[in-house]
């Protein structure tokens, strides 16, 4: 029996479907049908999630410690009625998506020394809400990365591109180890780092240039053994960019002392397509392969943004190798005030929080003012709900077939089901066909449709 959960609209959210049932009798001739084998496995899943600003702890940690805690627990709990997410992307120091940019090492009299390095000079929201977010769901995986290096180890002393002097390669790898030290201290732990975010983007701030020879220079001869020696538990992700240069992860890995030290690629989508990552996972197939960043704007249209996200970053990347589907901003304020000067403008959270002001008389002609916070779900909310919550961390992709207009993706959960995220990508009503073990079923997806589809897998005969 497949049970299923489909969202037509920003009005129909969701919903769960008209159970239907699996039958041996020979399915209608001239469907499409999407077989499901789950013999052929692929890669593992760890996790769904956003980034966790300091524009999304600052707006989180203003709601009151009631609303803030019922939030996250439907963020992040447990339990089928809450989304599921399992991983976060932190900065380290400032990214873009922040009140102010700062640095956790700043320079101090001309001399620079590790006793300089204080995680309290960053946004004083995140640990906090990452510490009620770790109390819900202490198996959170998290991937941090630095938007910069402090400005004072920069060939132009600026926040904003440059390149990281070789002379401070010793030093900036002592930061990330300073950073993952300072993160244990508070009880979190931090599972991947990369050593740049966005390598090739010098307009964002803050932000730095960092060359693939330079990147691999850093990782094999700092970066590397710094963390294997004083972090042994926290891995190396390289790039960290988008899907439209592959020449530098393979050029990064193809230095073999630095590919000693990395576990994986992390992938961005604003450019390029996701079966790139498929072409630099060839070359490289014990190397795992994340992705770790898309926004959605602030003009995008509900259904259309969630169409696009379900078939590029869920879909797309899952079937592309890919063992996480992290979107950019948790959480956003209704203005999209929260970002630097030159940080992106209208980057629309999973969430946006606000608050409204209701005006009320007393009994005696008073007048009263009583302020409650607003929490609009967005698509980035709805893209997780329809992948986060039912392929739990510990599934494993399946061989799914491939339909032009149904994209899809399958995976053999912890718990014995299948699960498949499929999307209606024509302007036409369609019935199609799932076939599993032998057996097919019949469904109906609406233009533009985005389904996902659950069942249970019969025991293997002994």
């Amino acid at each position: 029996m497949i049970e299923g959960w489909v969202t037509r609209s920003a009005d129909a959210l969701l919903q769960p479907m008209q159970p239907v049932a699996f039958s041996t009798s020979l399915p209608p001739d001239a469907l499409p049908t999407i077989e499901v084998d789950g013999s052929r496995t692929f890669q593992p899943i760890e996790g769904f999630g956003f980034a966790l600003t300091g524009g999304s702890a600052y707006v989180l940690a203003g709601l009151t410690v009631t609303d803030r805690t019922a939030l996250l627990q439907e963020l992040f709990g447990l339990t089928e009625k809450s989304v599921g997410l399992s991983c976060l992307r932190l900065s380290i120091g400032a990214s873009d998506l922040g009140r102010r940019d700062f640095s956790y090492w700043n320079m101090r009299r001309g001399r620079s020394h590790l006793s300089g390095f204080n995680l309290g000079a960053g946004d004083q929201e995140v640990i906090p809400v990452l510490q009620q977010i770790l109390a819900i769901n202490p198996t959170v995986k998290i991937i941090a990365s630095p938007w910069s290096a402090p400005a004072w180890m920069k060939t132009n002393g600026s926040s904003i591109a440059g390149h990281l002097k070789p002379e401070y390669y010793s030093a900036y790898a002592q930061y990330f180890l300073k950073y993952v030290e300072a993160m244990r201290g508070h009880g979190i732990h931090v599972s991947a780092v990369t050593p740049q975010n966005e390598p090739h983007n010098p307009k964002n701030e803050p932000s730095m240039v960092m060359t693939a020879t330079e990147q691999a220079e850093f990782i094999k001869g700092y970066l590397g053994p710094a963390l294997r020696k004083g972090a042994p538990n926290t891995e190396i992700l390289c790039w960290d960019h988008n899907c439209d240069e592959p020449e530098y992860p393979l050029a990064v890995l193809a230095d073999a002392e630095a590919r000693a030290f990395i576990a994986g690629v992390a992938w961005h989508l604003y450019n390029g397509v996701p079966e790139v990552m498929s072409k630099v996972w060839s070359h490289y197939p014990d190397k795992k392969v994340y992705f770790t960043e898309q926004w959605v704007s602030a003009r995008d249209d509900f259904m259309g943004a969630l169409r696009w996200h379900t078939k590029n970053i869920v879909i797309g990347t899952l079937r592309n190798w890919s063992r996480t589907a992290l979107e950019w901003n948790l959480a956003s304020d209704p203005e999209y005030a929260l970002h630097t000067r030159r940080g992106a403008v209208g980057a629309l959270g999973g969430v946006t929080i606000g608050t409204t002001v209701n005006r009320r008389l007393g009994g005696t002609g008073a007048s009263g003012v009583a302020v409650s916070a607003t929490i609009k779900r967005n698509p980035g909310y709805y893209l997780m709900a329809h992948s986060a919550k039912f392929i739990r961390p510990g599934s494993v992709r399946v061989y799914s077939s491939e339909v032009d207009t149904l994209p899809n993706v399958a995976c053999l959960t912890p718990d014995s089901r299948m699960v498949a995220v499929v999307l209606n990508d024509s302007d036409r009503e369609q019935r199609f066909c799932i076939q599993h073990q032998g057996a097919s079923a019949t469904l109906e997806l609406g233009a533009g449709d985005v389904a996902t589809l659950r069942w249970n897998v019969a025991p293997k005969p002994l």
